[in-house]
């Protein structure tokens, strides 16, 4: 339950939350699946920095991409054992304002950092398929480190709003909480305005026209093998789906909030469905990697004997002779062939399509 209730004894350096919050649920929900994510996304993450670092071997301009969204997970993720001592601890801040505040602004980065680099990845494929010639200049290593540099300064200059306030505040419990205000403060509304328009609605629109247009072009090419364009309309897909459940979610509570807002009633009501599209935020650090398996095809074969090893020592049951068969068809790359074959498929876009 929700009230207000007078303001407690606490140092002035931090702000007086008004309302009362009933955090048991969420604490529980956030601290296993930040477990989750810690234990399934740090191998995944390292492991798509490795192919990631392939690409740019192999002087593939969609690897600057992939290894930038790599490292904003992994700096995200980095931060994940304090927030998971927060809610271990009852909601209760205790490392002070600027971790709190540097938690909160990798928080915030991985979110716009990771829409940014999807949205330079559907970009970089619309003008791959369907314009393979007249923009072939902006699809260079040249221009993909440009725009994700732009990318990271647009986050960094953003960052600067959360760290020129103060985001640990004092609860009616007594305890310091961070990156949390109830009700929301007045300077944070316009803020999230520009974070639903300029970081969420506009990287949509982009996406979603990109993508059709690339699913149309893939569609009706003759040049095109079945496999590439399978291979094509997975990776458009997967960048859809990530991008929808993980984002979506969050900003439309994040604007419902902005705009109604107004007492603790109201806040009673949508914390737990707000906190739960914030959690989903983080599961793109999981999903991110998956993107790999349609780019790279030694990624996929690395995957693929990952999970045939694991099959093999649970189940100690698998064929002999099946799994000769299957590493004679998945054979590994030599040092040579591993830079190449993970761009394969987009060197023969350009060039077929």
């Amino acid at each position: 339950m929700v009230h207000n209730q007078q303001s407690v004894k606490t140092n002035m350096s931090e702000e007086i939350i008004n309302c009362t919050i009933q955090h048991q649920i969420h604490q529980y929900l956030f601290f296993s699946t930040y477990i989750l994510v810690l234990l399934v996304g740090l191998p995944a993450n390292a492991y798509s920095l490795y192919h990631a670092w392939l690409q740019l071997r192999a002087r593939n301009e969609l690897g600057v991409y992939l290894i930038n969204l790599t490292v904003s997970d992994l700096l995200y993720l980095a931060s994940l054992p304090l927030w998971l001592q927060y809610f271990f601890q009852g909601d209760d801040w205790q490392y002070g304002e600027w971790v709190c505040q540097l938690c909160g602004f990798l928080l915030y980065e991985n979110i716009y950092v990771s829409i940014g680099f999807l949205c330079c990845i559907s970009i970089d494929r619309y003008l791959a398929v369907v314009y393979p010639l007249r923009f072939s200049s902006l699809r260079t290593m040249k221009a993909a480190v440009l725009a994700s540099t732009i990318v990271w300064l647009k986050e960094i200059g953003m960052g600067v709003v959360f760290f020129a306030h103060k985001e640990l505040s004092r609860d009616p419990s007594n305890h310091s909480v961070c990156f949390e205000h109830y009700p929301m403060q007045s300077w944070e509304k316009p803020v999230n305005f520009y974070r639903f328009s300029v970081g969420f609605l506009f990287p949509l629109a982009i996406l979603s026209l990109s993508y059709f247009r690339v699913l149309r072009a893939v569609g009706k090419s003759a040049g095109t093998q079945t496999a590439q364009k399978t291979r094509i309309k997975n990776l458009v897909t997967s960048t859809i789906i990530i991008f929808l459940v993980c984002f979506s979610p969050y900003h439309i509570f994040l604007l419902v909030r902005t705009i109604f807002e107004k007492d603790c009633n109201f806040i009673v009501k949508i914390f737990n469905y707000y906190h739960f599209s914030l959690l989903l935020t983080s599961l793109n650090c999981v999903a991110d990697p998956m993107l790999y398996c349609f780019v790279s095809e030694s990624a996929q074969r690395g995957i693929q004997q990952v999970l045939e090893a694991c099959a093999h020592t649970l189940c100690c049951c698998k064929c002999e002779g099946s799994y000769n068969t299957n590493s004679n068809g998945a054979a590994a790359p030599n040092d040579n062939a591993a830079g190449t074959s993970g761009v394969t498929l987009l060197h023969q876009t350009k060039n077929e399509i």
